[in-house]
């Protein structure tokens, strides 16, 4: 860190850490870091590899996330364009944390449908 830059707190309302979570949080974001930890990827291949998403989310996502300095984005003076995307340096410090937050979520999320089919049914009897 330089001497002029200071540890946030996303606990703070002013902190901008905070702008930074809401980033990271965003489902769309953390599958397409963790799809591009794979390794480059062009557009279709992404739009494939990201099931569900639209072209217009994924475009919005991607431009959102090169904005912010964690992919970057490659154009090829070619016809028709070629455009590949990849991990800048500081997206690829995430790989690791959201990796870990995708593996919880493919690991548990069976116990928390049953905790949200119990809370339905608990919340209907009552």
């Amino acid at each position: 860190m330089g001497t002029t830059e200071i540890r946030g707190d996303v606990r703070s309302e002013r902190c901008g850490s905070r702008q930074v979570l809401d980033l990271i949080a965003d489902k769309w974001a953390v599958i397409v870091i963790y799809v591009l930890a794979g390794g480059t990827r062009r557009f279709g291949e992404l739009q494939r590899s990201v099931g569900g998403v639209s072209q217009k989310m994924l475009t919005q996502t991607l431009r959102g996330l090169e904005r912010d300095g964690l992919v970057e984005r490659k154009v090829y003076p070619v016809i028709p364009p070629r455009v590949e995307y990849s991990l800048s340096p500081l997206g690829e410090t995430l790989v690791e944390p959201l990796s870990a937050l995708c593996r919880w979520a493919e690991e548990h999320f069976w116990e928390v449908e049953r905790a949200r089919g119990s809370h339905a049914q608990a919340a209907a009897t009552a």
